[in-house]
């Protein structure tokens, strides 16, 4: 399709650029680095070496040990209190790194633990990591601890860090009288680098000591200044020889069984007969910088579920990608470099969410709503995807992908028992294109991100789907030669494409709300911000820029993020809403100097302003802001927001705008030590406004471990909401002039929400490890005090039966209120209308146990069984005893799967 073609045009292209640097001068130049910075010089392995931790070979008495380490905490810029040596070889195919971790506690000294891949270790470990093409921005980090667990993680640009990024190495560590050992081996077809003969790469080792919470690192940068690659030292001496491409297969294979609850006499349901698919994930190191991704027939089936929540707005919610083909590598295609000290309510300008290729079908509805029985698939099948990222020789970091989704049907049978399909979603071709180039070693960054989506719609999916949507963006980085100042700006032109149906629904959308009937006509033009029934397009575009002081004492930022109206990119990407103009500003100091009270504090202040298009002020807050942690290793957070009234113009979700009331939040945070078998942490937050609204919040969580394998945490929250005036639903009304012809019905909202996060893994070997996770989830709304706004841009509202009109109310079999009956004005013109009771209590359990089990490097079983209940009524209440009750006598959905893949290096 479209796309594909891109990525084949413009492959030949970006290989092309591919030009061998001039050799490295094995000198000690600067460059590029404003502060002087450590070197040190890799041996070649002359010699046999086994991995064992026990550095006995002759090969490592020939490395000149690093030796100079200084510690970032607890005492910073002091020579580190315990001696570290550090040995670094290297051959033809591989890296090898020697590290003595001496302790004068000897192995009492040493704190480990054993955890599967890339977990939080709390606990002494190594860190290495490489800056291979010594671009001062680039890293790739490898961790291991005593126990021989191990964390990689990668970042490429300006992003830090990615770590779904598993590469194949491998670790051996042994605890001594001495302290520990550990020695790794890396090879060079899992790292990126310049395809020069002789390198020169940028190099941070480090070290934890967990019982005085000490690290040490060889590149000292103090925590008040800014640190990363632009302050890495210098690896010289490594020769790689020119290779062939590195290719390497992971063909897999997965059986699922499924037993999911369906209506009674469902003809479809399978009752959790198994299926099995198999397929294959390529990766092809085109050059020593540039690989290719491919798949076919992926298994894009996550492990992991996604936790319950309850979602009353008008907005979208957003869940992070869990699939391992798009979350490695994603910060290649990152275009949301927004940041910030302190904001609220600002949104990235994502240019891509990969959660959109393989969703759940958008055309379901078009089944179910058609047919007594429907056989929906849970999600889109994606027929294949490929991706190259990797940077060239000449500074270009480039990212490109392409994923094709096929048509999706569902099995329907009629009351009459006639069988069929129905297309539920249509073939489509998703592309995102990344590149940045680096200037004045790294220093400046210009960036372009093309993406979109292209669809082959017929008259079903016309007014329900674009035909084709795309967002073209440029970025720039700059920072002074210090690090200590920056400046950034995105700036991105989106446009949606298809039947005017369709563009009519994106224009009342809850992005924009071009149907408010006090918007007045609107503007045409490009940036069009006109409801417009016979419009087959809508453009917008995005501005985001920042000037910040990073670092030392003092730091500061101000900002400022707008979206026209017609700024849509959600076919491919994420957002909730457009037509704002975002202002900031904060300043803060850091405390880095121990005191008898804190260890390290920082203390922030600010405001921010945002405004829609039409110049009304939709929010303001003054903000302030602390978090410090103590001598004792304890953390502790508290900020405090004012938001004074504004308009509010999606209150009525398409209506005219209203005012909000002026409201107050806190919220503080406390941790304990995480070097002890308990740790526990408590958080509090309480939002109140002039109206009587409020919002107690408090969550907790305590972990224990109760040996160095073992983890068990138990998170439970409660949030409890009163909000007085919350949106039900709206009635044509030609009495109802300030309202052009509507009235807006809202209600007090009064909503308690329970979860009971509970989580385990048991970790038999660095590669064996079995993970349960458990979420009890209770959630109920009662609605009461029905009213409406007395006028448009107001805060104040009129209760019906109270301050007018009359309600009454209609009861069920059981007794529940099933429907009210609402006159609005009485003995006024007004018709009285009728409105089905909106509480509700839902119930809900989600959980899984997982076993991943690493058989042999790069290849793994999977073995996962995930549950799910699911139990709704009109309660309106939170009743603990009843909802549990109901929640486990709901029909469980059971789904069992089997996943095993083999790495296959060529």
């Amino acid at each position: 399709m479209r796309s594909f073609l891109v990525v084949v045009l413009l492959a030949p292209t970006v290989l092309a650029a591919q030009r061998p640097a001039e050799p490295a001068d094995s000198s000690p130049p600067a460059f590029g680095h404003h502060v002087p910075v450590p070197r040190a010089v890799a041996t070649r392995r002359n010699g046999p070496i086994v991995l064992d931790a026990k550095l006995d070979e002759p090969a490592w008495r020939a490395a000149t040990p690093i030796t100079d380490f200084t510690q970032v905490d607890p005492d910073e810029g002091k020579p580190a209190s315990q001696r570290t040596e550090i040995r670094i070889l290297y051959d033809d195919e591989a890296l090898y790194i020697g590290a003595k971790m001496y302790d004068d506690h000897g192995a009492a000294g040493v704190t480990t633990r054993l955890v599967r891949r890339d977990a939080t270790f709390d606990s002494d470990y190594l860190d290495i990591e490489i800056d291979g093409y010594h671009d001062h921005l680039s890293r790739a980090m490898f961790q291991v601890n005593p126990s021989g667990a191990k964390s990689d993680q990668i970042g490429i640009g300006t992003s830090c860090c990615d770590n779904s990024w598993d590469p194949v190495w491998e670790a051996a560590t042994h605890i001594d009288s001495d302290g520990w050992t550990a020695e790794v081996r890396i090879p060079y077809s899992q790292l990126r680098f310049s395809r020069d003969s002789v390198q020169v790469w940028g190099l941070q080792l480090g070290r934890l000591i967990k019982r005085r919470d000490e690290g040490d690192v060889w590149s000292f940068t103090r925590k008040n200044e800014p640190g990363g690659p632009s302050r890495y030292g210098h690896l010289f001496g490594i020769h790689i020889p020119a290779s062939a491409a590195h290719l390497e297969l992971l063909p897999y294979v997965v059986t699922k069984s499924a037993a999911v609850g369906g209506a009674s006499g469902d003809p479809f349901n399978r009752h959790g007969r198994p299926t099995m698919r198999a397929g294959l994930d390529l990766k092809d190191r085109l050059t020593s910088n540039l690989t290719l991704d491919a798949t076919l027939n992926p298994d894009f089936g996550q492990v992991e579920v996604d936790p319950a929540v309850l979602n009353l707005s008008a907005f979208e919610t957003f869940f992070p990608e869990k699939r391992p083909f798009f979350i490695e590598g994603a910060q290649v295609f990152d275009f949301s470099n927004h940041s910030c000290n302190f904001c609220d309510n600002s949104q990235d300008m994502n240019a891509f969410y990969s959660r959109r290729i393989g969703r759940a079908p958008t055309g379901a509805s078009l089944a179910t709503d058609n047919y007594s029985y429907a056989d929906v698939p849970d999600a889109t099948t994606i027929l294949g995807a490929a991706k190259i990222t990797g940077r060239t020789s000449r500074g270009f970091t480039v990212g490109l992908m392409n994923a094709v989704t096929g048509r999706a049907s569902a099995d329907v049978q009629s009351a009459t028992g006639v069988r069929g399909s129905q297309e539920v979603e249509p073939l489509a071709d998703y592309f995102v294109g990344r590149v940045k180039h680096d200037f004045l070693n790294g220093n400046f960054v210009a960036g372009g991100v093309l993406s979109g989506v292209a669809r082959n719609i017929d008259s079903t999916f016309a007014p329900r789907l674009a035909r084709h949507a795309e967002l073209v963006g440029h970025d720039l980085f700059w920072s002074s030669a210090d690090h200590v100042y920056d400046w950034r700006m995105q700036a991105a032109v989106t446009n949606v494409s298809g039947d005017p149906r369709e563009v009519l629904l994106r224009q009342e959308s809850s992005a924009r709300y071009f149907q408010r009937p006090d918007r007045g006509g609107g503007n045409g033009g490009f940036f069009s911000n006109r409801l417009d029934s016979n419009a087959t397009s809508l453009r917008g575009g995005g501005l985001y820029t920042r000037l910040a002081k990073e670092s030392g004492s003092w730091f500061g930022e101000t900002a400022f993020d707008t979206r026209t109206p017609g700024y849509e990119s959600n076919d491919y990407a994420f957002q909730t809403r457009a037509d704002y103009l975002f202002m900031n500003a904060n300043a803060g100091k850091v405390w880095t100097k121990p005191t008898s009270w804190y260890h390290q504090f920082i203390a922030l202040g600010g405001a921010q302003t945002i405004r829609n298009y039409e110049g009304d002020r939709t929010q303001t807050d003054y903000h302030v802001f602390a978090e410090g942690t103590t001598p004792q290793f304890w953390n502790f957070m508290a900020f405090y927001i004012d938001f004074p009234s504004s308009i509010d113009d999606r209150q009525l979700r398409g209506g005219p705008a209203v005012r909000g009331a002026h409201g107050h939040f806190v919220n503080s945070y406390l941790s304990t030590d995480s070097r002890h078998a308990f740790v526990a942490n408590v958080g509090m937050s309480y939002y109140w406004d002039d109206k009587r609204g409020n919002n107690p919040n408090v969550n907790a969580g305590v972990t224990y471990r109760p040996s160095a394998n073992v983890s068990v945490s138990f998170s439970p929250s409660y949030f409890r909401s009163h909000n007085y005036a919350q949106f039900v639903s709206t009635v044509g009304d030609t009495t109802a002039k300030s309202f052009y012809g509507t009235r807006y019905v809202m209600a007090v909202l009064d909503q308690p929400v329970l979860g009971l996060d509970t989580r385990a893994s048991v970790t038999f070997s660095p590669t064996m490890t079995l993970e349960v996770y458990a979420q009890p989830f209770f959630a109920a709304g009662r609605y009461h005090n029905f009213e409406e706004y007395v006028a448009p841009r107001s805060k104040d509202v009129v209760v019906y039966g109270r301050d007018r009109g009359s309600i009454s109310a209609a009861r069920d079999a059981d007794g529940l209120v099933s429907q009210y009956t609402i006159d609005p004005d009485g003995a006024g013109p007004a018709r009285p209308f009728s409105i089905d009771n909106p509480d509700f209590s839902q119930r809900s359990l989600r959980g899984n146990a997982v076993f991943r089990w690493e058989y042999r490097p790069g290849s793994v079983l999977y073995v996962a069984w995930t549950q799910s209940r699911v139990s709704d009524a009109p309660f309106g209440d939170l009743d603990f005893r009843r909802d549990r009750s109901a929640l486990f006598a709901a029909r469980p959905d059971n789904i069992v799967l089997v996943k095993a893949s083999w790495w296959l290096p060529r």
